[in-house]
């Protein structure tokens, strides 16, 4: 049985974390291996063109399996060098595989997201949050560290200001206080989160779809390209969008003043 539950609306792929018994945690092989065949998948598919990620039941992702830790079970097993090749082929290729992701991926952030599941959600692109999500990046708790790539993205999704703060104290803030920092965009009824996320996604989804691939490499880049190479990839990739005939059509339909009929290579 997948983690993810996969279902398409249009050119949108609405992934859902099946695993409400355990409040969607991230617990071993299955679940990392299935993130990161569903980003593969999607690389593979250029029909796919905006990824919305959420959970089943009352939360988005608790985690890691806090019982598994206290028996030194799965992840937390054995000795110490061995218990970093396991964050190493375990749970790290989740960020791998997220960060790789060719097309944007929001996050539906239903309920708590607690540690690797905080991280998790600072993994997409963009997060919306229910008004019951919560957010901890709770690893000090433990007398842990963020093994799974937070201390990289947290910053990145808050400044190096509030993500000190999370990860120091490992407090719960609730969604008003996670859009206030920057974590989340918006915040909406727990009725209409899967619909507005939905809906931006269909908003991206019904752009040129090269152009966004493009744009979301751009913004990946930009975080840790200077300005100069940052200049150079933007001028390759502007012209490829130049040459690529979904450019023509939206030029046409911008003097038209029409909706764009974009076809991609992939549709």
């Amino acid at each position: 049985m997948s983690f993810l539950r996969r279902e398409r609306h249009g050119h949108v792929l609405l992934a859902t974390m099946d695993s409400a018994d355990t409040r969607n945690a991230l617990t071993g092989p299955e679940q990392f291996g299935d993130i990161e065949a569903m980003c593969a998948e999607v690389n593979a598919d250029e029909s796919v063109r905006a990824v919305v990620l959420t959970g089943d039941g009352t939360a988005f992702c608790a985690g890691g399996n806090v019982k598994d830790m206290r028996d030194r079970k799965g992840l937390f097993s054995g000795a110490p060098f061995a218990q970093a090749n396991s964050y190493r082929n375990g749970i790290q290729r989740i960020p791998r595989a997220m960060a790789a992701l060719d097309v944007p991926i929001i996050a539906a952030v239903n309920g708590p997201a607690v540690g690797a599941g905080c991280d998790l959600a600072t993994m997409c692109d963009i997060r919306i949050a229910s008004t019951k999500a919560k957010f901890a990046e709770s690893f000090i708790k433990l007398g842990i560290i963020p093994g799974d790539g937070g201390a990289w993205f947290l910053p990145r999704a808050v400044g190096y200001s509030n993500a000190c703060k999370m990860a120091f104290t490992g407090d719960m803030i609730g969604a008003e206080d996670a859009k206030a920092m920057g974590l989340v965009s918006d915040v909406v009824e727990p009725d209409a989160l899967i619909s507005e996320a939905l809906e931006l996604a269909q908003r991206i989804a019904s752009n040129p779809p090269h152009a966004v691939r493009l744009t979301k490499q751009l913004m990946r880049a930009s975080k840790e390209s200077g300005m100069d190479e940052l200049l150079e990839m933007s001028a390759s990739y502007q012209a490829l969008c130049h040459a690529e005939p979904d450019h023509a059509e939206a030029v046409n339909a911008f003097f038209e003043k029409r909706p764009g009929d974009y076809k991609g290579s992939g549709a």
